[in-house]
């Protein structure tokens, strides 16, 4: 398969799914006697002057940060066959805490900053290992414990804030922790736009975007370039198999949602360090199950959850425009259910094509291979026939007159 080719199939999913959700948020808001043509003239319009509109591209980089980090957090379980729909709880609960215990302390600047996101990280990969624990060991589906430790983290995160770790005074409209000390603040990267010959916004761009991206990078290694990412991908695909290749699937489960919550302690960060400097009883809250859909719309691969986290944020920073236009704020709700349901749609029609395009593929593979894999007496299917490698139940191969070799191999891969 050429290079345009893999490319194409990798943006057939999204491309369509974006296509259909417009499609259909359009015969939505025209059945709502809303116009869809001033509604998305609204939200891609940024502004008439350069600093109202660097000041709409930083509220868009700021919201698609940590929708950035949900999505890769939510792709690392997926990758394994594992739901992690505790995200949102995990990222809350250590957000909460990595407060406290940034308030509570007074380091140099890059330690204290270091100290905030290592707790938090390590917070979030406890209450994501509960899960783990319970999956292994006592066989609890994933998606029910998460959902109900979700609840507990949230009740715990709530006792916290209004009891040991309230910083706020008495009778306060909100609530909040201590306030962390200027040592532990991340600086922004608004310096770029004047270096670039930009506008400088009034708005500061979040410096734990480069976090975000370093983040993004060394996730794509571990799952693509590692042998823990092999690993993790075959015990997703079967467990049974990369047992018996001597992966540890029971392991690899802990290991695998020690690492998503660990990603989702890195959520509430940007900020946190960026902006509040507090956990507070309006931090933004639904980030976890908007990873689950930023996830899905990048197929788990983290230069297209990059460009999901980029339209999510594109469709929040829209709603206090379409407000101001007199536009009903639920237009952005519909056209962000619309293109989760689409990329469901997609996602399938996708694999499908891919598989067929596979298929077609492998046929004049295994004709011209000339490996003896296409013999007489010999069971061939799919590609790895192509190829004279067994990945099935049993290949027969022919090595010489009167002399045969039967193998048995049994992979994850």
């Amino acid at each position: 398969m050429t290079v345009l080719r893999r490319i194409g199939l990798a943006l057939f999913a999204p491309v369509l799914a974006v296509v259909v959700a417009v499609v259909l948020s359009s015969a939505v808001m025209a059945a709502l006697q809303v116009d869809p043509v001033r509604v998305f003239a609204v939200m891609v319009d940024f502004g008439d002057t350069p600093s109202q509109q660097m000041t709409a591209v930083v509220v868009v980089l700021n919201r698609a940060v940590p929708l950035f980090l949900a999505g890769l957090a939510v792709a690392i379980a997926f990758r394994m066959g594992l739901f992690n729909i505790g995200v949102e709880g995990q990222y809350r609960l250590a957000t909460v805490l990595a407060a406290g215990v940034g308030a509570a302390v007074a380091l140099p600047g890059p330690l204290h900053v270091l100290l905030i996101v290592v707790v938090a990280m390590a917070v979030a990969a406890i209450w994501a290992a509960v899960v783990a624990v319970l999956k292994v060991t006592r066989g609890v589906s994933e998606v029910i414990s998460s959902i109900m430790l979700n609840v507990i983290a949230l009740g715990i995160a709530s006792f916290l804030l209004t009891g040991p770790l309230r910083g706020s005074a008495e009778g306060a409209s909100i609530i909040s922790t201590a306030e962390i000390p200027e040592s532990g603040w991340m600086p922004s990267l608004n310096g770029v736009f004047g270096a670039l010959g930009l506008a400088n916004p009034p708005r500061q761009l979040y410096g734990f975007l480069l976090v975000a991206v370093v983040v993004g990078v060394a996730v794509a290694v571990l799952l693509n370039r590692t042998r823990f990412g092999f690993d993790l991908r075959a015990a997703g695909l079967s467990p049974s198999a990369a047992s018996a290749s001597g992966v540890d699937s029971r392991g690899m489960v802990v290991k695998t949602m020690l690492l998503s919550g660990a990603v989702a302690g890195l959520i509430g960060m940007p900020d946190l360090l960026g902006s509040t400097h507090a956990y507070t009883t309006d931090f933004t809250a639904g980030l976890g199950f908007l990873g689950i859909a930023v996830a899905l719309l990048g197929r788990n691969k983290p230069i297209g959850i990059a460009f999901g986290a980029l339209l999510f944020a594109f469709l929040d920073r829209a709603l206090v425009p379409l407000q101001i236009q007199d536009f009903p704020a639920s237009v952005v709700t519909i056209i962000q259910g619309t293109i989760v349901l689409a990329v469901v749609v997609a996602n399938e029609v996708a694999r499908r094509v891919a598989r067929r395009s596979a298929e077609r593929g492998s046929a004049p593979a295994a004709a011209v291979a000339g490996d003896g894999s296409t013999g007489p007496g010999q069971s061939t299917g799919g590609v790895g026939a192509a190829t004279g490698e067994g990945t099935g139940a049993g290949v027969s191969t022919s090595t010489g007159a009167g002399q045969r070799t039967d193998e048995r191999q049994e992979t994850g891969a």
